[in-house]
């Protein structure tokens, strides 16, 4: 144990390590690559996150720069909770701490997994409706923002927090809330850190109005700092927006207030396999207008490949080779919405096989929701690595996209099967990779410039459903126009002087460090 590390661990309540065995541990997250920390702490209160922050801001400015990440159930896919220097992990803060059931209000810790949560809230008749895996933690779901499944009905995990405890670079807990014009004046005469954050950023609202005006027209992307468009409402200033999507760069968030919602009945679910595109097209346009609580398309090959693990698919392939599937999900009126799609299944064609929640046909949707985890966890002689993953497509150019997709499937010599949600528009794509291949670096980042190429051709954003991490930052960074660069690189600088908090992701990403740190083994096949 090296001196540092014996320091850091007089200095906390948790713990700190640096051994090789615990530090390989944390050198992989579920994205395509590896990057091996110094230390990995393990804080069990604010306050040894405060301590930690105050030690390695302090070496920063003394000029021996250490990267500080948050980490929590390390899912993330595009690198974002790697680190070369110290991994800050929440999984020992993952505790609720206060529960208001009348006013449908808790406070927990970061580290508090989703399940966890849910679970926890079910005794009092409450849920946060998030679509995530069990594992993502709170402060991972903000971090990152992503378009979860139930994203398009109950508006994702921006919709449910209620105010954040960030501790900033320096050590200091900023908690967010709604100041008027006269607290923001007052908070920005303070002579803090916090002071100096509200006093700079006010300059820039009012100094870049314009180009915040700009970004606000595109709602899809988000690349960079997006949410500063949501900080300024009705003359009155929250800072809490800047931190969904943030990936850490700004500060630690440690504990957050939640609104949580009645919970909702067993949903009633659809599926129906469709030969050609513009019938489900058709369908899913239908569906849509019925707020169902999941709506999602798959290319029926992944189900193809989800029989061979062993699941008992037949009942929804029949005799299709090729063609797409469709899986609604209703959790209101879920009964009259499948009556009146039993009603208009005879003005779709033939070959579609509808099949309907019924004590009968349980095992055959179970079956199904578990496919797509077969399928990505199951490839023979390679690994399907999250490299465009999560992606914004309008529904207008679906068809072409494909259509697209089909001439770099055999220009790239890779099988390429599209699923994702046509509730949100947002899309996933895994085609298989070796990684021992020699010319496994060049191939994925081909795939990823490529792909993204189609995308953005087709009118849709790379950074659509995620944000960038290290991986899409190879495309974003170069894409993204300068004042919007500047804009985003200053704010990043306002929180963090010192380049402390993820320096290599988003702005900071290099497309050449990101490039030689895949790895070249793959990860445990447990989870997607």
């Amino acid at each position: 144990m090296g001196k540092i590390t014996k320091y850091l661990n007089q200095l906390i309540i948790g713990n700190v390590f640096d051994s090789p065995e615990i530090l390989d541990m944390y050198a992989v997250d579920r994205s395509v690559l590896k990057v091996k920390p110094k230390f990995v702490a393990f804080p069990e209160s604010t306050e040894d996150i405060r301590k930690l922050m105050r030690f390695f801001n302090q070496i920063a400015a003394k000029e021996i720069p250490v990267s500080v990440t948050v980490r929590g159930a390390g899912l993330d896919e595009g690198g974002a909770d790697l680190s070369s220097g110290l991994i800050i992990s929440t999984e020992k803060l993952n505790r609720m701490l206060e529960i208001d059931p009348r006013d449908r209000l808790v406070r927990v810790q970061a580290g508090i997994t989703l399940k966890e949560l849910n679970t926890a809230l079910s005794v009092s008749g409450l849920t946060i409706p998030i679509g995530g895996h069990d594992n993502d933690t709170i402060g991972g779901l903000i971090s990152n923002c992503p378009s979860d499944l139930y994203a398009k009905k109950y508006g994702g995990i921006r919709n449910y927090v209620e105010r954040l405890e960030v501790v900033l670079t320096n050590g200091e807990c900023l908690q967010t809330t709604r100041l008027k014009k006269y607290a923001v004046a007052k908070k920005a005469a303070e002579k803090t850190f916090e002071g100096t954050i509200y006093r700079k950023m006010s300059k820039v609202l009012k100094e870049k109005a314009d180009l915040i005006d700009e970004i606000k027209r595109d709602n899809h992307d988000l690349a960079g700092y997006p949410m500063v468009t949501k900080i300024l409402r009705r003359e009155a200033l929250d800072l809490m927006p800047l931190f969904f999507g943030a990936q850490g760069t700004l500060g630690v968030i440690s504990e957050v207030i939640l609104r949580a919602e009645p919970m909702k009945r067993h949903p009633e679910r659809l599926v129906v396999t469709f030969k050609e595109l513009s019938s489900a097209l058709r369908f899913l346009d239908v569906i849509k207008k019925m707020s169902p609580r999941e709506l999602n398309l798959c290319d029926l090959k992944i189900i193809q490949e989800a029989r061979e693990t062993g699941k008992n698919l037949d009942g929804v392939i029949r005799k299709l080779e090729d063609g797409f599937v469709v899986f609604a999900s209703f959790d209101e009126r879920g009964k009259t919405c499948l009556k009146r799609i039993a009603g208009i299944r005879d003005s779709f064609p033939r070959t579609a096989k509808f099949i309907f929640e019924s004590p009968e046909n349980l095992p055959v949707l179970n079956e199904f929701e578990n496919s797509l985890t077969s399928y990505l966890n199951f490839a023979k002689n390679g690994e399907r690595v999250p490299v465009l993953t999560d992606f914004y497509l309008p529904a207008s150019n679906l068809d072409s996209f494909l259509k697209d997709l089909k001439i770099l499937e055999d220009k790239l010599d890779l099988e390429m099967a599209l699923y994702g949600s046509y509730n949100s528009s947002i899309y996933n794509l895994r085609p298989k990779f070796d990684l021992n291949d020699s010319n496994f670096n060049r191939k994925v980042a081909t795939f990823l410039r490529a792909g993204a190429y189609i995308i953005d051709r087709q009118g849709g954003v790379l950074t659509g459903g995620t944000p960038e991490g290290r991986l899409k930052a190879v495309v974003t960074n170069t894409e993204m126009q300068e004042p919007q660069k500047n804009l985003y690189t200053e704010i990043k600088q306002i929180f963090d002087p010192n380049n402390v908090m993820n320096p290599d992701v988003k702005m900071g990403a290099s497309s050449k460090y990101t490039l030689t740190h895949f790895r070249d083994t793959a990860l445990p096949r447990i989870i997607t």
